[in-house]
């Protein structure tokens, strides 16, 4: 039973949904986030006019972690540098600022996410009719941008749940987890650093379910 929810299954070889209290390597949740869910429905379908909430996440794959070593970066080239380089010369060179860093990851992932959509207050328009957009995206595989599963590199298949899926009969408490970020503005309107928002996650039978009261 869906219960009305709108559903996407998806999958892919690699995932890392990092746990954020991980300053300097990069560890994955065993599951899921309600945050990177909500990130592959925007990046199948998005309007400015509605807001995913995602409701259930089902876990379909065992759980299995590997490990990689990559090399990253320690700093981020800011648009205001780049404009000084531009007058005064001057530039960034990455391989003067390279790290290389551990990454605890899934392997081997499937979920099916299950979600609706909450019209905003200047949204007019009937909620079935994005509804049945998003049917259709998902059936025909179209998408706004590259979905992906925690890192933008580990990209994420999608497509409808099939008959056979079912979570599996895996039931853990997972801690805290990382439920969004809200992000607030300064005097000039610009966007600050986003706030964590955590939650007690449980996953019971294999289902991660996100209470309602989290939305406000």
């Amino acid at each position: 039973m869906n219960n009305g929810y709108l559903e996407v299954k998806v999958w892919g070889d690699w995932a890392c949904f990092t746990r954020p209290e991980m300053k300097v390597e990069r560890v994955s949740y065993p599951v899921m986030t309600p945050a990177a869910a909500r990130g592959v429905l925007e990046a199948i379908f998005w309007k400015p006019e509605f807001c995913w909430k995602v409701r259930e996440i089902w876990l379909l794959q065992p759980i299995r972690y590997f490990s990689i070593l990559r090399n990253e970066v320690n700093q981020v080239a800011s648009f205001d540098s780049a404009k000084s380089w531009r007058k005064k010369g001057g530039g960034y060179f990455a391989d003067e600022d390279r790290a290389q860093r551990h990454t605890l990851a899934l392997r081997d992932v499937a979920y099916i996410i299950k979600a609706d959509i909450t019209l905003k207050l200047h949204a007019n328009a009937d909620p079935a009719k994005y509804r049945d957009q998003f049917r259709r995206r998902v059936t025909r595989g179209q998408y706004h941008h590259t979905p992906y599963l925690g890192c933008r590199e580990f990209a994420a298949y999608f497509g409808d749940p099939q008959a056979g899926d079912r979570p599996l009969p895996e039931t853990s408490d997972l801690g805290l987890m990382l439920f969004d970020l809200d992000y607030e503005h300064d005097d000039q309107g610009r966007g600050v650093r986003g706030k964590p928002r955590f939650f007690q996650a449980r996953m019971k039978e294999g289902v991660l379910r996100i209470e309602p009261k989290l939305y406000g």
